[in-house]
């Protein structure tokens, strides 16, 4: 036995699809601005994020703290996208690139080097799969969110 659709169903879906999209990228960005611990306490991010200690050298640690700072200012751009639909694709694709990137970079390395980055390599693969899903979603259904436009307002019900 099938139930007919009803009208307002699209719209519940759509909305569904809307909250599940602005989860994504809140969660995807706090996680992705947690580098930037490193400038708090760069041991501890460090450890937690690299399996690593701080470099000795004043200008590694440095590097890593800036690298820390892009990581929150990616991060934050996936919030913003998370109530702006206009900036999903651009923010999207940005963290996609970025994150391969690293993915690439840690392949290079022996197994044994880059173990203590796992969770990061873990996420970023998992981080890059939901990206490109909510562009391509983007991009295939001309969607600009709740309303047509770009909105602060509550979440969708």
């Amino acid at each position: 036995m099938s139930f007919p659709l009803r009208p307002h169903d699209g719209v519940h879906m759509t909305l569904r699809i809307e909250r599940t999209i602005r989860w994504t990228l809140v969660i995807l960005g706090a996680i992705t601005a947690l580098p930037a611990l490193a400038l708090i306490s760069p041991g501890r991010a460090l450890e937690v994020s690299y399996g690593i200690s701080p470099p000795s050298d004043p200008m590694a640690l440095a590097l890593l703290q800036h690298r820390g700072i892009l990581q929150a200012a990616l991060g934050a751009a996936l919030v913003w996208a998370a109530f702006h639909p206009s900036v999903r694709v651009p923010a999207a694709v940005t963290a996609i690139v970025t994150k391969s990137v690293f993915l690439g970079l840690m392949a290079t390395l022996p197994a044994a080097v880059s173990a203590g980055a796992t969770p990061g390599i873990l996420f970023d693969i998992v981080a890059v799969v939901l990206l490109a899903a909510v562009a391509l979603h983007h991009v295939l259904t001309g969607s600009s969110g709740r309303g047509g436009g770009d909105t602060f307002g509550p979440d969708p019900v």
